[in-house]
């Protein structure tokens, strides 16, 4: 037993392994339950009384080996790699940059939690629309220049399916199917039959807001516009309105801001008149709300619309909107700090 015990302890010391899994091969080979110093210990029984004491010692010291050899291959082909790739596995992770948000969504949630404030909502409906929800029921007549092809991408005709040219056909599903009183925002994709340039898109971005209560006045609708802008672009912005004409308000406006880049005084965003054009609004039109069946002579009611786009080009001072939708990560990068 002695001369085994002597043979296997040889023959441990004169193993080299190559990886880490040689090593592993070589535990079990040897220690493992059914190993050769295993075994050992299985074979002792028969190992003569008066022989017990030195076999057994010599069984122990072997297993004890057997355990710092493979311990130590392990050690060194774990610093063999560790070298090898040039990591320092005591040395902190490698932060992971993270992205930035897109301006547009920037914009976009900046807006959503200045009317939060004041009790808006957010409702959303289908970008794929039918023409009751996009003209009839906005009171747009059936010779109006927006139903013209060049205007509008039509998937379909009698009746007419198209992709909806402003979000104000959310304004009518929700007054279809709520009583007021109605505070809302409504943020999405529209898409009109324009050509790409600089300053205009065929895909752009809008939010229109909506609020229909008893007794809801002009006065309502211009104090809300002047929080409105006073948040966004700062508390010395001032606003002002100007007539207009749109169907499915009356009476309408469009609101204009002071320059935040020449404080008013004139400069060459904004041609030197010293304001900007950022939204239309107007009271609703009372055949609008007879249309979603709300009785107009109890309710009335305000409601604006705005581009995305055109606010965040102001705000930032982006002078093309094809910015937007090109993904230059280069462009996108400038946001980082607006999160």
């Amino acid at each position: 037993m002695l001369e085994k015990i002597k043979a296997i302890r040889e023959e441990i010391s004169a193993i080299i392994a190559f990886s880490v899994e040689e090593v592993e091969d070589l535990r079990i080979k040897y220690i493992s339950k059914k190993g050769k110093v295993s075994q050992l210990f299985a074979d002792f029984k028969n190992v003569p009384v008066d022989q017990k004491k030195e076999v057994g010692q010599a069984i122990n010291d072997l297993k004890n080996f057997a355990l710092d050899k493979i311990n130590q291959l392990r050690e060194n082909l774990e610093s063999k790699t560790e070298s090898d790739t040039g990591i320092d596995l005591t040395r902190p992770g490698e932060p992971m940059k993270l992205g930035s948000r897109h301006p547009l969504s920037i914009v976009k949630n900046e807006i959503f939690d200045i009317f939060a404030r004041i009790g808006f909502i957010i409702s959303e409906g289908p970008e794929i629309e039918d023409d009751w929800h996009v003209f009839s029921a906005l009171n747009f007549p059936p010779e109006h220049p927006a139903r013209d092809m060049q205007d509008t991408f039509f998937i379909e005709k009698d009746p007419d399916v198209l992709l909806r040219t402003h979000t104000s056909s959310v304004q009518i599903r929700v007054m279809e199917r709520t009583q007021p009183p109605i505070r809302s925002l409504f943020p999405g994709r529209v898409f009109r039959n324009e050509a790409i340039s600089a300053r205009s898109h065929c895909i752009f971005h809008q939010i229109e807001g909506l609020y229909v209560d008893e007794n809801v006045s002009f006065a309502d609708l211009k104090q809300t516009l002047l929080y409105f802008a006073k948040e966004l672009f700062g508390e010395n912005t001032q606003i002002r309105l100007r007539p207009s004409f749109f169907p499915f308000t009356e009476p309408s406006a469009e609101m204009d801001v002071s320059c935040s880049i020449c404080g008013g005084k004139g400069c060459n965003v904004c041609k030197y008149t010293g304001w900007l054009e950022i939204l239309g609004c107007g009271m609703v039109d009372p055949n609008v709300l007879e249309a979603c069946n709300i009785d107009s002579r109890k309710y009335t009611g305000f409601a604006f619309g705005m581009g995305i786009e055109r606010i965040t080009m102001l705000k930032y001072g982006i002078k093309d909107i094809r910015h937007f939708f090109e993904n230059d990560v280069r462009f996108l990068k400038q946001f980082e700090s607006a999160l």
